[in-house]
């Protein structure tokens, strides 16, 4: 059934500025946010180097040290310990650890994340035995079947972002359940994509066994600090300073 405020606004909509196509279905499940989001945020098609921004954060996240890196390396940063540019397994155990994951899956974590991105962040052709991902080369991670946040140079889109919430948050509570992000990842399926499918799935499988709250929704602004990595180092501060007690999975 066609959402009917959807339809309102497509029969009033110039023909060229339509976002829904009355033949095909899942342009109504999936809708794009049409408000004017330029008026939060400057040219919020353009992607951001440095800055994960959003309507509600149009400068990035306050305090956040960039370092002169794009927002997809800032996420891969805090699991470089030493901050040497390298992320060696045992760091991304320790990594895993800091923001309140228990042994095991912080284990299954570091064989996943290493055993799978570290080859492809190499400067060379040839494997290192040690499986470290250089946080230079964090683009060259980056796997399909994903939300585009994150363009092919490790950018932050803020268009896209929004779009997660204006295409799943459909009841506008300000976050996503598992079930919606699931919904999510179905959707950003490429064709014999298998890798980035398995990743996706999984990726943001960890994001919500880690952020949930009692409804079990992920908020918007936790999803944010997790794509620029401030989320992480919030939660492992308030972990070390005993300010609230996180789950331990």
């Amino acid at each position: 059934m066609a959402n009917s405020g959807a339809a309102a606004a497509t029969a009033t909509a110039p023909r060229h500025s339509v976002t829904v196509a009355p033949g095909t279905p899942v342009t109504w499940r999936r809708q794009v946010a049409t408000d004017d989001l330029s008026s939060y945020v400057d040219k919020p098609h353009v992607p951001r180097a440095e800055l994960a921004v959003d309507r509600e954060h149009p400068n990035g996240s306050k305090g956040h040290v960039t370092g002169g890196m794009t927002v997809l390396q800032q996420h891969f940063a805090f699991f470089d310990r030493n901050n040497d540019g390298i992320i060696y397994p045992w760091e991304t155990y320790e990594g895993f650890r800091a923001v309140g994951f228990n042994m095991l899956l912080s284990f299954l974590g570091m064989i996943i994340i290493n055993g799978s991105f570290s080859y492809f962040t190499l400067d060379g052709w040839i494997p290192s035995p040690f499986f470290p991902i250089y946080v230079r080369n964090a683009h060259k991670g980056k796997h399909g079947s994903d939300s585009e946040v994150y363009d092919t140079e490790g950018r932050f889109v803020p268009q896209k972002f929004e779009e997660l919430f204006s295409k799943y948050d459909r009841d506008r509570k300000g976050g996503l359940t598992f079930m919606e992000l699931l919904e999510m990842t179905e959707a950003n399926r490429n064709v014999m994509d298998f890798f980035g499918w398995v990743a996706s799935k999984l990726e943001w499988g960890a994001t919500w066994l880690l952020c949930r709250d009692d409804r079990g929704v992920v908020t918007k602004e936790q999803i944010r600090g997790i794509f620029d990595g401030s989320f992480f180092e919030r939660m492992e501060k308030q972990r070390r300073v005993g300010m609230k007690e996180y789950r331990q999975y």
